[in-house]
């Protein structure tokens, strides 16, 4: 009878690894917005964890929490400074799941309410701003642990979490409307779509509400994004949709109330939405067909 090969301490590395690797996704997933950046840096955790002596680390999980935060800060450093002299929007990746269940995986990214408009806003911060909110607000580390990430003193990282919680105040919302409530206003902007009704879909959006769509990089289009403001314009352009909601399918985006939209048998559409005490607030459009393509759907759809 052959021995097995005793196990090797970068075994044991790798296997203690897999054991936070679900938490290590969501937490680069909550500071970047990408899924696909998401694994990237996973990966570059495991890289240089495994190139150290972690036998005297006392708590892998925080050690390697606090690697994923520096690898994310860099990016969102490299990405803020690439989009200084851009007016386009960008909308973070959807994760998109069945309103009957969704996975541990999906569960896992979706923790503590990471809501497609809560990583919008995430977006308009500094990155300094985002690390000390996500690691704090969302992931409980003490602002001791976060200073030395942010470059900061204790107090100063304290403020910079301040700053970015007065900031994502209005996209928890949506938390304040009741989930029967949400799905009704998403069935009736669906059927007032459907028929063309311009007042029925007025009747269900804030009269402040905010579209977004993100076409994503193209010369099909003037840019990648456009952004339009209040319910009457809001209305006018869901009526472009007529043609396209009997394919619109309800989702959770986000773990929120949303739909996704196919043309034929392709992708057409994810759009996540927002919710007030006076109707839809928000309606996130992702319409790249490259990100599209790439996103991980349930099976049923």
């Amino acid at each position: 009878m052959t021995t097995p090969p005793a196990s090797t301490p970068a075994d044991a590395l790798a296997s203690r690894f897999e054991t936070h690797r679900l938490h290590l996704r969501g937490t680069a997933y909550r500071l970047l917005g990408s899924l696909a950046e998401a694994d990237d840096v996973v990966q570059d955790a495991w890289l240089r964890a495994s190139r150290v002596d972690t036998t005297a680390v006392d708590n892998l999980g925080a050690w390697l929490t606090t690697i994923v935060a520096r690898l994310c800060l860099d990016r969102l450093r490299v990405r803020t400074s690439r989009r200084e002299d851009s007016l386009d929007f960008v909308t973070p990746d959807p994760v998109i799941s069945d309103p009957a269940g969704s996975s541990p995986e999906q569960e896992a990214l979706l923790a503590d309410s990471v809501g497609l408009a809560l990583l919008i806003v995430l977006e308009a911060l500094s990155p300094a701003e985002r690390l000390a909110f996500v690691l704090h607000d969302t992931l409980g580390l003490p602002f001791d642990e976060i200073a030395p990430i942010v470059q900061r003193n204790v107090e100063a990282t304290r403020q910079l979490a301040s700053r970015a919680r007065r900031r994502v105040r209005g996209a928890r919302a949506s938390v304040e409307v009741p989930l029967p409530r949400q799905w009704e206003l998403v069935d009736a902007f669906l059927a007032a779509a459907r028929e063309g009704d311009l007042d029925a879909l007025v009747r269900v959006l804030d009269p402040n509400v905010v579209a977004r769509a993100d076409f994503g990089p193209g010369p099909s289009s003037a840019g990648r994004s456009r952004v339009s403001h209040g319910v009457r314009e809001v209305a006018q352009q869901a009526m472009s949709f007529r043609h396209l909601a009997p394919g619109a399918r309800r989702v959770l985006v986000n773990g929120a109330p949303g739909f996704f939209v196919t043309a034929g048998d392709k992708p057409y559409a994810v759009i996540g939405l927002a919710f007030g005490p006076d109707g839809i607030t928000e309606i996130d459009i992702l319409l790249d067909p490259d990100r599209l393509a790439r996103l991980e759907l349930p099976t049923n759809l």
